[in-house]
């Protein structure tokens, strides 16, 4: 007998995780030097999942190493957007549980819509009133590590977030599926290999100790464009 699909909070977004894996199951290389390789019709997918979400959620290493500002893109994007019934330029929220981020990274240079830090108090005063002066807003989540159902909540009640897509990365992933948060995983498989044992993968961090314990999803569509294959996996 196949288990009952879990039933969501009203009090939580919808959470879904979009990532561009390779063959062998990397999403970067092992010295973090390659971390974008989907194609053209990838990073088009990509933006259409942001035209559906109220906020789009990142780690603070995926923000500091990638030149992305977390936006909707280009002006079809925000139309898009509109006619889903959402405002035209998302939220847009950052996960440091150290409060350690580059002031300088490509996201903060780009005012056109809210940034909200999520952290914990392992965060230095010095640290927080950075974040404070660059942001929108800092919330502190928890004393050592980030308690994701709390913060969630406190997104849907403060901001409004009833979807919240994640990009990323494995840390920031695993915390979300040990949490048992994520509804809905797309996937893109890539045609290239990278290797290396350590290389990150979409769920890195401390992960699952039992198979009974794992998080479990069942497969909702999956389609090919060229040579890339687009799954979308339900929780189950």
């Amino acid at each position: 007998m196949s288990p009952k699909p879990k039933v969501r909070s009203p009090k939580l977004p919808f959470v879904f995780v979009n990532m561009a894996v390779t063959a062998d199951g990397k999403i970067a290389t092992a010295n973090r030097a390659v971390s974008s390789f989907g194609s053209a019709h990838d990073h088009e997918h990509l933006l259409k999942l942001r035209a559906t979400a109220d906020a789009v959620m990142a780690g603070a290493r995926t923000v500091d190493s990638a030149t992305i500002n977390l936006g909707p893109g280009p002006a079809r994007f925000r139309r898009l957007r509109l006619k889903n019934g959402l405002a035209g330029y998302n939220l847009r929220v950052i996960v440091s549980g150290s409060g350690s981020l580059n002031p300088g990274a490509e996201v903060f240079k780009h005012r056109f819509s809210p940034i909200i830090i999520l952290t914990t108090r392992r965060a230095s005063k010095a640290k927080w009133l950075q974040l404070q002066a660059i942001t929108d807003e800092v919330k502190i989540c928890g004393r050592r590590e980030i308690n994701f159902r709390a913060a969630l909540g406190w997104l849907r009640e403060k901001w409004g977030v009833k979807r919240l897509l994640c990009e990323g990365g494995g840390e920031l992933n695993d915390a979300l599926f040990r949490a048992g948060l994520v509804d809905e995983l797309h996937l893109t498989f890539c045609p290239i290999i990278f290797g290396g044992r350590r290389a990150p993968t979409i769920a890195d961090g401390r992960g699952f100790y039992r198979l009974a314990a794992a998080e479990r999803f069942r497969l909702k569509t999956f389609r090919r464009v060229n040579d890339e294959l687009f799954a979308v996996f339900t929780s189950a």
